[in-house]
């Protein structure tokens, strides 16, 4: 389509200027088309060489879209959650505090009325943090089955194993999975500090 417009463009220059030939005064006679053919068909070959290679021309590129002004947030490491677990037991059970303390010189009773008061403000914590639930049902010591196709990472098989699943045993602990995780962000405080030092000013 492109050449057919071209050759139309090419002719009608050719008409113009076989009108300027006759301006001119030079007479329609016999010569006259030879006259004429010379200068119609370079206009004529002309426009349909620039329409060609206007066909040929690869297109422009669109234009590379902008980047955008808003950088994406860098995805936080995982042991941040970790450390703000952590750092949240401290906070509200000190119990950063009582596992790096030296009981060897306390009696049971001493060690026994200090865990209270930690055990009641790390399950606190722990609640608002995690939801928990057993892995298996049942109490510890009941008789259990478990079933082929199980999860090794959920349930770890201890004692005398052999053979193939089913496995019958003596459930010693029903695990635990966190279903829920909320662990509360610390925005603008090192991930590394559990508990900033305190120093009171008189």
């Amino acid at each position: 389509m492109p050449i057919l417009v071209s050759l139309v463009v090419g002719l009608a220059a050719a008409a113009t200027q076989r009108w300027m030939l006759l301006e001119l005064g030079i007479p329609w006679g016999a010569e006259t088309p030879f006259v004429w053919a010379s200068v119609a068909l370079p206009a004529v070959a002309s426009a349909i060489a620039g329409a060609a290679a206007s066909a040929m021309r690869p297109a422009a590129r669109a234009s590379a879209p902008e980047a955008s002004a808003t950088p994406e947030p860098v995805p936080e490491p995982p042991e941040h959650a970790a450390l703000r677990l952590l750092g949240r037991l401290q906070e509200e059970g000190r119990l950063v505090d009582f596992l790096t303390e030296d009981v060897q010189g306390y009696s049971d009773e001493q060690i026994g009325a200090a865990t209270r008061g930690i055990h009641e403000a790390c399950a606190k914590a722990l609640r608002e943090a995690l939801t928990l639930e057993r892995i298996l049902p049942g109490a510890e010591d009941e008789q259990v089955t478990v079933e082929p196709g199980f999860d090794p990472s959920a349930i770890r098989l201890i004692g005398n194993v052999g053979g193939a699943p089913p496995f019958h045993g003596v459930l010693r602990h029903a695990g635990w999975r966190a279903t829920r995780v909320a662990v509360p962000a610390r925005p603008g405080v090192d991930p590394a500090v559990l508990a900033p030092a305190e120093v009171e000013i008189a």
